[in-house]
């Protein structure tokens, strides 16, 4: 166990995309980092030889985040390996590439969402509402879609408002605690999540409906969540759209 008083991050689905960005920048930022994974054991391995190689501090843990269990054993081996938790960043989802409509969406689309983005996402906040460090920090993931509503996006974008919901009531829960809950909602960001499944002209046509006429990148998303982490933080309970000014 780590007995310094250096803080902790765990940041779930860390193994490729914003997650693995993420992850970069708060070790560069000071925190140890517990690189959470589902099934990419190789890509995060590379995130943590890449945090190790820049002097940081990190470990790979797997765990799905829809396994309530699992994650009891991932905020376990956080401490175990640490001494503590201090931010929780509410990374991991999954987007169908095909995004079906509605009355295209079989049963096992939709559990599958729900399971991962929503229920996943809640079964970390429990866990952080019950062993963050007093002051710690909590950030979500949600998506730009909530407000820009594009056909094909219902299910997905119904997990993340429910997201939004659960943030902003656990913001007023955790009274007392000094801990801030806060959701990013991402608009079009150049990760495989992302790019799966679109054409080249979706990609384009995508990039050109933010006033800044590009995608975001994993970077700005990085530089978003670093900002709601930082030590005395007066936003709270919110979700900051990081999207270019697409919504």
């Amino acid at each position: 166990m780590n007995t310094t008083q250096q803080q902790v991050a765990i940041v779930t689905g860390a193994s490729r995309g914003i997650g693995a960005t993420l992850a970069q920048r708060l070790a560069a930022d000071g925190y140890a980092v517990i690189v959470n994974y589902a099934g990419s054991a190789a890509e995060a391995a590379k995130v943590v030889a890449a945090i190790e190689a820049a002097g940081g501090q990190a470990a790979a843990v797997q765990a799905d985040v829809a396994d309530s269990a699992a994650v009891r054993g991932l905020f376990d081996a956080a401490i175990e390996r640490f001494g503590r938790v201090d931010v929780l960043v509410n990374n991991a989802g999954i987007m169908p590439p095909a995004l079906p409509h509605v009355a295209d969406t079989d049963d096992a689309t939709f559990d599958r969402l729900v399971a991962v983005n929503l229920k996943g996402t809640f079964n970390a906040l429990r866990e952080a509402a019950q062993r963050l460090q007093q002051g710690g920090r909590i950030v979500n993931f949600s998506t730009s879609v909530v407000g820009l509503a594009l056909p094909g996006y219902a299910v997905y974008a119904a997990t993340k408002s429910a997201v939004e919901t659960m943030t902003n009531i656990l913001a007023k829960e955790l009274r007392g605690k000094q801990i801030t809950v806060n959701a990013v909602a991402p608009g079009p960001t150049a990760t495989d999540l992302f790019l799966n499944g679109k054409s080249d002209e979706q990609v384009e046509r995508l990039a050109k409906m933010a006033p800044l006429e590009r995608l975001g990148e994993p970077d700005d998303i990085a530089e978003t969540v670093a900002f709601l982490v930082r030590p005395g933080g007066w936003v709270n309970g919110q979700t900051l759209r990081a999207n270019g000014g697409i919504v």
